[in-house]
């Protein structure tokens, strides 16, 4: 009796030795741990001091355990976030063993006044895994402030957006073919970090003179007010129509608009009118094969092109000002370039008519039309313009070559004329334009025009 009782005892010890046996742990370089989600997205709409909660699993794919040495919140004590990891409430904790195949709980919570109008629209974070000699991390994001959060989303039925509360963009907004999306005037729509609008359908975006709509970053503090390249534009694909986008401010991105195709109809395929287009990283319109119709625009501060027109198409410009200060960057290209060519395989036909613009800047050459396929037909009719150019090509038809326009003060971003400008008072009368009554009668300040106008899109008479 003794003996079975001694064999028990030893089985029983063996079996809870077993048990309580600690798992091998992995120092493999290439050991990794996978996550639930990418990144933790806080979008539900906060009305008070805001409170949610999400749930990230952290997996252990590997067959043994992995040791997290940290876990912590990039900002510390002083984040928006806080974290509760397996039960425990803490900004950082240390030494965490998963067992292989195996996960932890790492539930994220934000406690924000979006109220608070000092604070930005995106508030941020990101929590730091440290194990086997490296680092991962997940992205934490909620807004600060009440909007309308879109996170990649797509519109397809038609929409009214209106100026309550601003629309913010997280990686992007799509509007669907045939659906079209409707801006109210005074509304903002602001963009974070790499985000973009894609129109595949149409967008009617007409504010006033009084109530402009706003396409910019989601960054409002002061340090940002003109830095470039801070989200990625507004993209018009080939299966977009009747686009217009009037007294409207475009700002702060990498391509303010990207046009790639001709109309479908008889109607402009963008209808760009009464609107500023600034700050661009690249470029302030980018055209492949597609047709534009502008009038009474501001382009200025572009890393490369106010307006780069490729591979043909259709150009109606009247009353614009094309600006080729730059206030962040060197510039070495053309303010307005119009090309018949991108390839040897894309080359297509290419009608511009610029009337009474002033196309201006530091370079020697700042308008350039550039027929390159002997194939295709190019129809030019340049007329009543202020140009910056090196020859003498365009010095008939009311033209005026190579004399400085005499902005009031360009450094800060004011092109209206002086009195002594020689863009005064030399405008065509452009009184017979299909379009003058509906936007040409005025200029960018909503001030009638008298012909002979001044040149550009603003008017001292």
């Amino acid at each position: 009796m003794r003996l079975k009782l001694l064999f028990l005892g030893i089985v029983l010890s063996l079996f809870f030795a077993a048990c309580n046996k600690d798992e091998d742990v992995t120092f493999d370089l290439d050991a990794k741990v996978n996550f639930s989600i990418d990144s933790v997205l806080f979008d539900t709409v906060f009305t008070s001091i805001g409170s949610s909660t999400r749930r990230l699993k952290v997996y252990n794919p590997n067959p043994k355990a992995i040791n997290i040495n940290n876990i912590k919140l990039s900002g510390g004590i002083s984040s928006a976030f806080s974290l509760n990891i397996n039960g425990l409430a803490t900004s950082e904790t240390s030494d965490l063993k998963v067992n292989g195949n195996d996960s932890i709980n790492v539930f994220v919570k934000v406690n924000i006044n979006p109220t608070n109008q000092s604070l930005p629209f995106i508030v941020q974070d990101s929590i730091l895994f440290y194990f086997n000699g490296k680092k991962q991390s997940i992205p934490l994001v909620a807004y600060g402030q009440n909007a309308n959060f879109i996170n990649s989303g797509t519109i397809s039925t038609n929409t009214t957006w209106n100026s309550k509360l601003p629309y913010l963009i997280y990686k992007s907004v799509t509007v669907a073919k045939d659906a079209n999306l409707t801006i109210a005037p005074g509304t903002r729509i602001l963009f974070h970090g790499n985000s973009t609008m894609s129109v595949k359908g149409t967008l009617t975006a007409v504010g006033t003179k009084a109530d402009s709509i706003l396409f910019a970053s989601d960054r409002l503090e002061k340090l940002y007010m003109d830095e470039t390249g801070q989200w990625n534009g507004l993209h018009f694909y080939p299966e977009s129509k009747n686009s217009q986008i009037n007294y409207a401010i475009i700002k702060n991105g990498i391509a303010g608009i990207t046009v790639d195709s001709l109309s479908e109809n008889n109607k402009p395929k963008l209808l760009l009118t009464n609107s500023i287009i600034k700050n661009m990283e690249v470029v302030g319109f980018l055209g492949y094969q597609t047709e534009l119709t502008a009038f009474n625009n501001l382009f200025f501060n572009c890393g490369q092109y106010l307006l780069y027109g490729v591979g043909g198409g259709v150009y109606n410009l009247k009353q614009n000002t094309f600006a080729g200060y730059n206030l962040n960057f060197p510039r070495k290209t053309a303010a307005v370039y119009l090309s018949d060519y991108i390839s040897n395989t894309q080359s297509a036909n290419l009608t511009a008519e610029l009337y009474n613009n002033i196309i201006w800047g530091n370079l020697a050459d700042e308008f350039t039309i550039d027929k390159k396929d002997a194939k295709t037909t190019v129809l030019i009719m340049v007329k009543n313009n202020l140009l910056k150019v090196s020859t003498t090509t365009y010095g008939t038809n009311g033209n005026i070559l190579n004399m400085d326009p005499s902005f009031a003060n360009p450094e800060m971003g004011n092109f209206k004329l002086n009195k002594v400008s020689p863009a005064n008072n030399k405008g065509f009368n452009l009184s017979s334009d299909d379009y003058f009554n509906t936007y040409l009668h005025k200029d960018l300040n909503n001030k009638s025009r008298i012909f002979p106008s001044d040149l550009g899109c603003y008017e001292n008479n």
